[in-house]
């Protein structure tokens, strides 16, 4: 199928792209990399009147790092897969990348599109989710910032307005002796997970854990934070990580698909809380998983 008809707009400012939302409202949708939102277009599953490529605005490109790692929100997947200065401030995020789709969708995709959309199978609103990562907004009627844990509401659903644009994700950058790890199953390589974990493990000279992040992903109507399994991690050494993961998978509202059950899902999750923090663990303590 195609597209029904739709107006194209390039705008090359922020100010220029959040006037066109404000002057078209519901009408109108930002496009990036378009690699979610296209097929669904071709499809008929949505429509829209407008839509707003926003690949040309310089402020919402572009990585940087000073305290925290700045990433413009239409700076395209593959470009924070391979940049130095993510892979030093926020490992997390360079090693999730990979996991979405192919490199031909990364080529396309942009980060603050995978986040935006909200698929709840995908790796980088876990990342945000986990990270504890701010998102900023703009509209016709100012910027605002929106806490990673404030924004997804549902299925492709957001706390952003109609008239708002995600511009750019700071993800807080995490010192000391460090570790983390991603894991997910899918059904075959690029899929989007049945389930999946992303998490950062922080250790103190004891080697307990002092710190740890885990977003859960592929298994609910959101991205989850783990937030029972970190509790129980907290300052012990990893060896209570089989009960916490226990914990952790307990907590979440699974769903039910075509793909799998939510008895399935949590089976796994466990299994890949546990596997993940482990090997976070490792590479923390200086051992490569």
């Amino acid at each position: 199928m195609k597209a029904a008809p739709f107006d194209y707009h390039a705008p090359e400012t922020v100010a220029e792209a959040a006037g066109l939302l404000a002057d078209f409202g519901d009408e109108a949708k930002v496009l990036a990399g378009g690699q979610s939102l296209l097929p669904m277009l071709a499809l008929r599953l949505t429509r829209f009147e407008h839509l707003v490529d926003v690949t040309r605005v310089p402020e919402m490109q572009g990585i940087s790092a000073n305290g925290s790692l700045r990433i413009g929100a239409a700076t395209p997947q593959s470009v924070a897969e391979h940049d130095a200065t993510v892979a030093a401030a926020s490992p997390l995020v360079a090693r999730a990348i990979p996991y979405i789709g192919h490199f031909q969708i990364r080529n396309r995709g942009t980060v603050g599109g995978s986040i935006a959309h909200a698929d709840p199978a995908s790796e980088l609103p876990a990342v945000a989710l986990a990270l504890d990562a701010t998102l900023e907004v703009a509209s016709a009627s100012g910027a605002r910032e929106i806490a990673a844990t404030d924004f997804f509401e549902g299925t492709w659903s957001t706390t952003l307005a109609d008239d708002e644009i995600l511009v750019g994700v700071r993800f807080p950058v995490w010192t000391g002796r460090c570790g983390y790890a991603v894991r997910e199953i899918a059904r075959r390589s690029g899929d989007f997970a049945i389930a999946g974990v992303a998490t950062a493990v922080q250790l103190d000279d004891a080697d307990r854990i002092a710190k740890v992040a885990i977003g859960v992903f592929g298994v609910a109507s959101t991205p989850v934070r783990a937030g029972a399994a970190e509790a129980a991690l907290v300052g012990n050494s990893g060896a209570a990580l089989a009960d916490a993961a226990q914990v952790g998978a307990a907590e979440i509202a699974y769903v039910d698909d075509l793909h799998a059950t939510g008895a399935y899902r949590r089976r796994v999750t466990t299994h890949l809380v546990q596997t993940a923090v482990d090997a976070a663990i490792q590479e923390a303590s200086g051992v490569r998983a």
